[in-house]
């Protein structure tokens, strides 16, 4: 019996397509699993932008990005603080800071990140939140085929 799962996934925000998937156990922070969403998006899409929520406010996740020059968009945590090593962060946190959180979402885009809260609520109603599946390597390939269902869909 496999441990609880979860969904890791990457939503081109003008189609609505999820464009790159991860599973893991449930203990696995969404951090760990970027690198491979944004290594499958990139196959499917390029690209420019990634927008995350403040799970992912982390040096390395701005290095990750910096180093294959995408955009980090991504909510800083309330506490962040200006002293931070990594430029990129630095950056933004400095700039909430000065512009406020409204401002900041507005100049960046960060608004567009409700076409990922849309994603995965809309695939959540259509498909639930359990498996049938009983083994990881099966319930990566029923969440896959799932997943290319709900594409099909969107695409309408």
């Amino acid at each position: 019996m496999v441990e609880a799962c979860k969904l890791h996934f990457a939503v081109n925000v003008e189609t609505h397509e999820v464009v790159s998937m991860e599973v893991s156990t449930d203990d696995v922070h969404d951090v760990r699993a970027l690198p491979g969403l944004v290594e499958g998006s990139g196959r499917n899409v390029e690209v420019s932008k990634v927008i995350g929520d403040g799970a992912y406010d982390s040096g390395r996740v701005y290095a990750l990005l910096e180093s294959r020059g995408i955009e980090a968009v991504v909510k800083p945590r309330r506490n962040s603080r200006l002293d931070t090593r990594c430029p990129g962060r630095r950056l933004v946190v400095g700039m909430v800071r000065e512009l406020g959180y409204d401002a900041w979402a507005r100049v960046t885009g960060y608004g567009r990140r409700w076409a990922v809260e849309t994603a995965y609520s809309t695939f959540k109603r259509l498909f639930g939140e359990h498996s049938l599946a009983r083994s990881f390597e099966n319930i990566v390939r029923e969440l896959a085929g799932k997943v290319a269902l709900y594409n099909v869909l969107v695409n309408g």
